[in-house]
């Protein structure tokens, strides 16, 4: 059974850091591509960030670039997204996603890419 489990979510400053993880299983987790999307109220949801399965090449939204990292811990199955200089745009619901065919690309993920999703975790930035 595919499960992917997101946590970290949570209530931060402006300008504060938070770190989400997606936990990964029933899949091959070393030969799936990983992507953090976010969709905030009335919002689309829009692909983050993203780290390939072989040579783990990353993407990031320009938005996010130089505050957010995406990393792949294969030992444990574990995903994160450490997120920092939190903004008031940034405030969403995470989701974790994966998929064995994707390989991530300066395009960005894209929602159809992926066959593998957790359920979320919320976000708020507030001061």
């Amino acid at each position: 059974q595919v499960q992917l489990v997101e946590s970290g979510g949570g209530l931060v400053q402006p300008g504060g850091s938070l770190r989400l993880s997606c936990a990964a299983s029933g899949f091959p987790f070393d030969y799936s591509a990983i992507a953090w999307f976010r969709q905030a109220p009335g919002k689309e949801r829009e692909g983050v960030s993203c780290i390939s399965r072989s040579d783990g090449s990353t993407y990031y939204r320009d938005s996010v670039k130089g505050r957010f990292t995406i990393s792949r811990d294969s030992a444990k199955n574990l995903v994160y997204l450490q997120m920092s200089s939190l903004k008031p745009e940034d405030p969403a619901v995470y989701y974790c996603a994966a998929d064995e065919m994707y390989y991530c690309s300066d395009d960005g993920p894209r929602m159809h890419d992926f066959g593998y999703w957790g359920q979320g975790t919320e976000v708020t930035v507030s001061s």
